[in-house]
């Protein structure tokens, strides 16, 4: 069976843009792509220090009995930076690494004080690997050495020295704080939005569940399930009679033979997806109805058709509702009603369509309605309600104790214009809960007496 196209297609959507737990979403690749350029950028920076400050060193203290050890501890920091950049590892790993760079440029400085400006692109990743607190205090230490190597550099006191390297990381940090936790407001945001997506999505699917089930108790209903009903009636009655009145028996084995087939027709259309099998072949709602009357028309049951006005230009949903409606009605008159002659009227006006079903059965007094002992069996009325609101239709039940019953189902033709509400049924009587000619046991809607010919909403008629 198909479902609803609107909340499957919907769903799909929704789908689309999910991803699972774990699963990188496509901002995040981009964030962790800006991470990885950023990181190899202040990595070339730190190469070009250390290989500047090594130069230098070179060039001025060539014949030093250090210059070995700064060589070496040189190219340890290059091979231990670049590395972690290769394979950076698991967060333990870059820690002990950002360790033992710190600890081989700490060496390195006092052994040789121009290559305190290496620490430059150490702040970036002390910042990146540790915890903020952990972070400051390590950019704080190395500030502090920074300061006391160019000191030792200078010929004299210069605060710039003094003041320059310690506002720098001052600066430095603030900014990857501030940008850090914006990252993890907006990370917040989206797992947020994320979220309360895959919540709508789920919403959606279950009401798009829900109103397929809806859709198929109505079907069900309307067809299959009254072809049952009216077959174990005509089947009881058949056993009943086999032996006082074979031939009356097998009247009612044939109909029952006929009703089966009928039922048959609808179940493999209802499995298609398809509409009502009286509406097949381009068959009008007038002859569809007029061919419903004739097949009811049985077992102590009169139904007559009249139509008034054309039936051509309806739309197919209106048609079927409107059959799928008197179908309903006319198993409710059957079933409960004990009448033994029922009308079926269709109205076409200018801006609507009227079907009245109505039975001259002993009718229901709304007082009891709904307290027999069928009451939760009733589902016509409900199915009837749902099917007519969905094409904008009202549907109006009038009942009174011996009176019989009359069901109209009226659907409007013109579409609601600007500043009109559409036509809509109004909810469902909680007590009403059967269909037209129900048994004083059975829910049906309640009317004010038996005189008066009420609307739905409570106005006169």
């Amino acid at each position: 069976m198909r479902g609803s196209p609107g909340a499957l297609g919907t769903w799909g959507r929704y789908e689309a843009g999910f991803r699972e737990p774990g699963e990188p979403s496509a901002s995040g690749g981009t964030a962790e792509a800006g991470e990885r350029r950023l990181s190899a950028l202040l990595t070339a920076a730190f190469l070009v220090l250390l290989a500047g400050a090594l130069l230098r060193y070179v060039l001025r203290h060539g014949d030093s009995e250090r210059l070995p050890w700064v060589c070496a501890l040189g190219a340890v920091l290059a091979v231990v930076q670049v590395s972690g950049e290769i394979r950076p590892g698991a967060r333990r790993t870059q820690v002990l690494r950002l360790g033992a760079v710190v600890g081989c440029w700490v060496v390195i400085v006092l052994l040789a004080p121009s290559f305190a400006w290496c620490a430059v692109p150490l702040v970036h990743t002390a910042l990146r690997t540790l915890p903020t607190r952990a972070a400051v205090v390590l950019v704080s230490a190395l500030s502090a050495l920074v300061v006391a190597a160019q000191l030792r550099l200078a010929d004299g006191v210069d605060p710039n020295l003094v003041l320059l390297p310690p506002v720098v990381a001052a600066l430095a940090t603030g900014v990857f704080v501030h940008m850090r936790r914006q990252t993890e407001r907006q990370q917040r945001l989206i797992d947020d939005l994320v979220r309360t997506r895959r919540e709508l999505a789920a919403t959606e699917r279950r009401e798009g569940t829900l109103a397929e089930r809806q859709r198929l108790a109505r079907e069900i209903h309307d067809s299959l399930a009254q072809g049952l009903s009216s077959q174990t009636m005509l089947l009881q009655a058949a056993d009943r009679q086999w032996t006082s009145d074979p031939k009356a028996a097998r009247a009612h084995v044939r109909s029952a033979s006929s009703i089966a087939a009928h039922s048959l027709a609808e179940a493999r259309r209802l499995v298609h997806d398809l509409g009502p099998a009286d509406l097949a072949g381009g068959v009008g709602p007038a002859e569809a109805l007029r061919t419903l009357a004739a097949r009811e028309s049985r077992d102590g049951l009169a139904v007559r058709f009249h139509a008034e006005g054309p039936d051509d230009g309806l739309p197919d949903r209106v048609a079927s509702a409107l059959l799928r409606t008197a179908q309903g009605a006319l198993a409710n008159v059957r079933e409960h009603a004990r009448a033994r002659h029922a009308a079926l009227t269709l109205t076409r006006l200018d801006d609507a369509v009227v079907l009245d079903v109505a039975d001259d059965g002993h009718g229901f007094d709304p007082a009891t309605a709904g307290n027999g002992p069928d009451a939760l069996r009733g589902h016509g009325l409900p199915a009837a309600r749902a099917r007519l609101r969905q094409v904008g239709g009202t549907l109006t039940i009038e009942s009174a104790p011996g009176e019989g019953t009359v069901l109209t189902a009226t659907v409007p033709l013109t579409p609601a214009g600007p500043g009109r509400a559409p036509v809509a049924d109004t909810a469902p009587d909680p007590r009403a809960d059967a269909g037209v000619g129900a048994a004083p046991g059975e829910r049906a809607e309640p009317r004010p007496g038996p005189e008066a010919e009420t609307t739905e909403e409570g106005g006169p008629r």
